[in-house]
């Protein structure tokens, strides 16, 4: 089963670290990679670029494209994992060192879905 790790945070907080900080991080989270890799879980993984660089696209009658993510929260979306574990306690585990590594606010797990016929890579 595939499943998304969503890395939750404060963007400000985040964006306010030092390189060094910020590489520190990075190490932290190569060091996971190569061990879920190793496990044979690791899927894709992304960080995602600052909120000032996003759009957003809104349906309805009409439609707007918007400067700005525009989510009603007081965290951001960071970057996230894709996982392929037998079970949502491995999954979880997983999100445990994920979270360890980046000490993030929150980090949603939720099974993923492929939603192009033919494009399930594993």
């Amino acid at each position: 089963m595939l499943y998304s790790v969503l890395i939750y945070d404060s963007e400000a907080v985040t964006m306010s670290r030092s390189k060094e900080e910020d590489d520190a991080l990075v190490a932290r989270h190569i060091k996971v990679q190569e061990k879920l890799a190793a496990e044979g879980k690791l899927g894709p993984v992304a960080r995602l670029m600052p909120t000032t660089a996003a759009v957003t696209v809104r349906q309805g009658r009409d439609v707007m494209v918007l400067d700005g993510p525009y989510a009603e929260t007081k965290e951001q979306l960071l970057g996230f994992y894709v996982l392929d574990c037998p079970t949502l306690d491995e999954a979880i585990a997983a999100a445990r060192m994920i979270g360890t590594a980046c000490n993030s606010l929150a980090l949603e797990v939720r099974p993923v879905r492929w939603y192009r016929a033919g494009d399930d890579p594993r």
